[in-house]
């Protein structure tokens, strides 16, 4: 007893001390099997550690216990409990399919602080005998062992979070007031926020200018590769809700969460986890979501607290970051304008003042050489005017960024598309495409898309379409649907309007058969190297 009560209390991680609690209780009593259910809000199971089930057993029974019947009845009277056959009592209602049979039963709650923590578990005592007093006894003692041990690893881990936090805020507000861009420190935010929460993964939202759609721009941990790109329409989504009211939400699973994006559940990766707000209530600029893996424990409270807190900081930055690059670019134009009005009202007046004066003298001179090189200075005066002009305009001219780029176009057609589709499709862009793509390529790729999707609307009879975009040594956008499929005998003369661009810029198209059913349409040209003649 003494060892086992040693050994849980020299855990330092909080998972780690849950697995030696129950492993003690199991070894101590002679049980087949135990487990310890953390109580969670509304009085209901939030997490089960087991012990003396394997992985495939664990499979079998599909999901864990929620906190209902016989353990229910545990939370509600949070005492020990000692049972021939767990079945003979009033509150049991019966075991999933895929559980194992189980009879004896013996029980008792774990207290922190007066406060239940959660209740040990102990079942079918090994030789079929029945726990008896003495298995009661050990049982409460480590119970009683068990709320110290929990505390302390609990306390410890959370004076290492803060300490990350303090860290990560420090080196995240010196990153906003050094770096030129605000977006270059997203990606910090996401790995900080990862190591602050114990999270598996980190991913970071932002919605387009239009509000309409929103992209997973940053990712750190488990998969992060995988959901970087994901862009869907707001909609009803997590997204949109933590948004309006700026509020997080928690959520058990996110694999099965009907808010949560087809394009992010289908994953199978994700199981629970936090939806937080980027920014403060009526200022939120994005959804920062922190999750463990299927199956995992949901994130302990405290950590929540903190990777909430971290990204209002973190909103807070970004929106004073954007403000000081707004002042810096108000104050470029400010100078720009200055320059421009000098060059027009004192360069370009004294240039045409001594173009008209020389112009009024050449009378004067008589045909010759003389009089050819005036008339060629006037000429150059005029030249040299229309230069500055030009000037002029360019330095009053406003940036590109302006003007809608090819990332944010797209969207729009995959919007204008919905309706036809009957659905949202999917869009993924990789890549920084309106860095690596010329201008002048953009209206060739919204042309793709937008034929893409127009004949697998007209076509397909589709109930599911996946865009990707690739921006890397080339070009590939690929346009996938579970529709009907294409033979042979349809030819769309649209897909040879796709073929002769793809043609143009040093590419090709292939349109295809998916293995799976539907069709596949790959338009790739490329993007870095010799462009073609």
């Amino acid at each position: 007893m003494l060892e086992a009560i040693a050994g849980i209390g020299s855990q330092l991680e909080p998972s780690a001390a849950l697995q030696a609690i129950v492993t003690a209780a199991v070894d101590l009593t002679g049980a087949r099997y135990g487990a310890l259910g953390l109580i969670g809000e509304g009085g209901s199971l939030s997490g089960f550690v087991p012990v003396g089930m394997g992985p495939e057993q664990i499979a079998c029974i599909g999901h864990w216990p929620q906190g209902r019947g016989l353990l229910g009845e545990m939370i509600r009277h949070p005492r020990p409990l000692r049972l021939h056959d767990l079945a003979d009592h009033h509150s049991f209602d019966g075991f999933p399919a895929g559980h194992p049979p189980m009879r004896s039963f013996l029980g008792a709650p774990v207290l922190i602080r007066e406060e239940l923590f959660g209740n040990l578990y102990l079942t079918d005592k090994r030789g079929g005998a029945d726990f008896d007093a003495r298995d009661e006894e050990l049982l409460v003692a480590v119970a009683g062992a068990a709320g110290l041990a929990v505390e302390n690893a609990r306390l410890r881990a959370e004076a290492r979070r803060h300490g990350q936090w303090q860290r990560a805020t420090a080196e995240l507000t010196q990153q906003l007031l050094s770096a030129d861009e605000p977006l270059d420190v997203l990606a910090l935010v996401t790995q900080h926020a990862l190591e602050i929460s114990a999270a598996d993964t980190v991913t970071l939202a932002l919605p387009n200018a239009a509000g309409d759609h929103i992209s997973i721009t940053n990712a750190s941990g488990y998969q992060a590769e995988l959901l970087v790109g994901i862009t869907v329409p707001i909609g009803l989504s997590l997204s949109a809700r933590v948004m309006a009211s700026g509020q997080r939400v928690s959520v058990p699973d996110l694999g099965a969460d009907e808010r949560v994006p087809w394009a992010v559940r289908r994953l199978g990766a994700l199981g629970p986890g936090v939806a937080v707000p980027l920014g403060v209530p009526g200022d939120v600029r994005g959804v920062m979501v922190a999750a463990r893996k299927t199956g995992g424990q949901p994130l302990p409270p405290a950590a929540v607290d903190m990777v909430t807190t971290f990204a209002v900081q973190a909103g807070i930055g970004l929106k004073l970051a954007e403000h000081r690059r707004d002042t810096q670019r108000i104050a470029l134009l400010a100078d720009r304008d200055r320059i421009a009005r000098d060059l027009h009202d004192l360069v370009i007046q004294r240039l045409f003042a001594t173009g008209m004066s020389l112009e009024g003298g050449m009378p004067l001179l008589p045909d010759g050489e003389a009089a050819d090189r005036v008339r060629r200075a006037v000429d150059e005066l005029d030249g040299t005017i229309r230069d500055i002009r030009s000037t002029i305009y360019t330095l009053q001219a406003r940036d590109e960024a302006d003007q809608p780029e090819t990332h944010a176009r797209i969207l729009a057609v995959v919007q204008e598309m919905t309706d036809a589709l009957g659905f949202a499709p999917w869009l993924r862009i990789d890549g920084q495409l309106d860095v690596r793509a010329p201008a002048q390529m953009g209206e060739d790729i919204l042309a793709v898309v937008r034929e893409g999707l127009s004949n697998v609307a007209r076509h397909a009879r589709a109930s599911q379409v996946d865009i990707i975009v690739t921006a890397g040594q080339d070009l590939v956008i690929v346009i996938a649907d579970d529709g009907a499929g294409i033979t042979a005998d349809r030819a769309w003369s649209g897909l040879a309007n796709l073929t002769e661009r793809a043609a143009e810029l040093g590419g090709g198209l292939l349109v295809e058969a998916a293995p799976d059913g539907g069709t596949r349409l790959e338009w790739r040209v490329p993007l870095a190297g010799t462009q073609p003649p």
